[in-house]
Parts: C-alpha cells; structure tokens; sequence
C-alpha cells in the first residue's frame, strides 16, 4: 500500500512582495536593531560609570577594609579614628530585609499561581489576576508610608515595644514582600499554565487528587519558571529603595535581628545622594562603590536565574 506524504506548501518568495512591503519590513528591522543598541549603549554606560568613580574610591580605600570591616560610617574626615568603610552592615540589612520578603512573597505567591491555574474559573482569572499585578503598580514611596504609619504600629502592639524599634528591618521586609508577591504569581501562574495537559490528565487518571497534581506533577514540571521567578522577586527586593529607606532607617547594623534599625545599600545610595556629599570626595566615591556591589549582585542572581532555567528546563512535544 503506497504511504502517502505529506503536502508541503512551498515557502513564500518574498522577492515577489510589493517593494513597499519590503522597504516597511525593513525599516521596522532597522527601528528594532537602534532599540537593542541602545539598551545595549546605555548598559555599557551605566557600568563604565560605576567602574570609573568606584575605582577613585578604592585607590584611598583597601577592598580587604571594604569587605571586611564590621563598621559602616563613611561621613566626616577620613584620617579620624571614627572614620569606618566595612560595607558588611549594608549588605547584611539588605539581605535580612530581602530574606523576609521573599518568606512572604514565596508561599503567598506560589498560593496564587496554583489558584488562578488550577482552580479558579476563566472569569474569576480574568478578573482576579489584573487586580493582583496592579499591585506591582503602586508607588515604593507609598508603601513605604504604608510600613512606617500602619504596619510598624502594628508589630509594636503584637511584640513588646522595647523589642521593635520604629525604624525596623520586618516592617520593610514584610511590605516589600508584599510588593513582590505579584512577580512570583504572575511567572509562577504563566509556568504552571504552560505545563501540558496531558500530564494533568495522567496524574488524575491515576486516582490523584488536584492539590497532590499540583505538587507532585505541575510544581515540578514547571520548576525552572518557578525559580526564575523567585530569584527575580529576590532582585528586585535587594534594589527595592523607598521602602527600605522609609521604613527600615539609616543606621548601619550588622544584626539578624528583624527588630533592630538597619540601612541596606540602596538605602544608603539614598541617604548620601541626599547630602551635601562634595563630587570627587571620599563619601561621593562611596555611593558608586556600593553601587559596583548591588550591580555585581543582581548580576550574579541573573547568572542565577538563567543557569537553574537551562538545568530544570523540561521540553515538551
């Protein structure tokens, strides 16, 4: 019996194509083309910046003192014994603060993703995942207020107020987590509806339940999405600025305690832009310094980030 073949229609010849379709065609490649030279321009830029006033700031500044002293105070003359450029207190705020963020971010994220996927009718999707990345559109400066007006008295009244300052690192932590929930939602739903339905209709033919598909079918199968997505709420909370700034203080700590004021990197960027920091000086090189670290950290989350995808990355035919 003869095997029949497919009918292949043949490519399009663009050569036959009105001129003025080829000339708008590319003209669009060139539009494109500038866009992605400038993104690429104005990376180059921001980095050639911070290398160059950085490297000003570690020719009168040892890396191994930047790295490893205990104390943050870059103000006033730099010959005093008062005079500190351990940069380890900023980087342990920043990290408290988006460590705490992310343990609300995470579960109440990865929640949302497995309701609007699984559970929730296409209306109520409709409805419910617009309103939840509004909440990405609300001004930092405005949930910072948030922190420090209502979620700090808060605390205070559930612990002892001897134990929660006013300018604390949970009360950042928990708002900025908040801020962060809809990017773990958002990608995590995206993933988790990306995963084919022929696994959910396998699991469930074997007698699984929705809640035991979710978690031991669709949550791995989706794993790298789900990672990506932590790891770029993780980034965003480490740069997040206002909220920090706002909520958390300006005193350098080096502390676990979620309790204590502590200033993270962005919060300090802040406070020395907002000074009366001479151009050329000691404290001015200092912002680009911790600004060379928060870059090379981001950097290295999105190194990360792009690792785990191509590790865990399931393909599906």
């Amino acid at each position: 019996m003869p095997t029949l073949m497919p009918v292949v229609p043949p490519a399009a010849d663009l050569s036959l194509a009105p001129r003025s379709a080829r000339l708008g065609e590319r003209a669009i490649l060139v539009v494109l083309w500038l866009f992605a030279a400038v993104s690429i321009a104005t990376t180059i830029s921001i980095v050639f910046v911070l290398v160059e006033e950085g490297l000003q700031f570690f020719t009168q500044v040892s890396i191994l003192e930047f790295f490893t002293d205990t104390a943050w105070r870059p103000f006033g003359d730099a010959t005093s014994e008062a005079f500190r450029i351990g940069v380890l207190p900023l980087v342990s705020g920043t990290l408290l603060v988006a460590v705490i963020a992310l343990l609300v971010a995470v579960p109440l994220g990865l929640a949302s993703a497995a309701y609007l996927s699984e559970y929730a009718s296409p209306r109520v999707r409709g409805v419910l995942k617009p309103a939840l990345e509004v909440l990405a559109g609300i001004p930092t400066v405005v949930l910072g207020y948030f922190a420090l007006t209502l979620v700090t008295p808060a605390i205070r009244t559930i612990f002892s107020p001897e134990s929660i300052s006013i300018f604390n690192a949970l009360s950042a932590g928990l708002v900025v987590g908040v801020m962060v929930i809809p990017t773990v939602a958002s990608l995590s739903e995206d993933a988790l509806s990306a995963v084919p339905d022929g696994l959910r209709a396998a699991s469930y033919g074997m007698g699984a339940t929705k809640s035991v598909t979710i978690r031991r079918v669709l949550f791995p199968a989706a794993l790298s999405g789900i990672v990506s997505a932590i790891i770029l709420a993780m980034g965003r909370a480490i740069g997040e600025t206002m909220i920090v700034a706002i909520a958390a203080g300006n005193l350098p700590t080096l502390t676990i305690n979620p309790g204590s004021q502590i200033q993270t990197m962005t919060g300090y960027i802040v406070q020395a832009v907002g000074g009366e920091a001479s151009r050329g000086s000691l404290t001015y090189n200092s912002i680009f310094a911790v600004g060379i670290l928060l870059f090379l950290m981001t950097f290295a989350l999105n190194i990360l980030a792009n690792v785990i995808v191509r590790r865990f990355r399931e393909a599906y035919e």
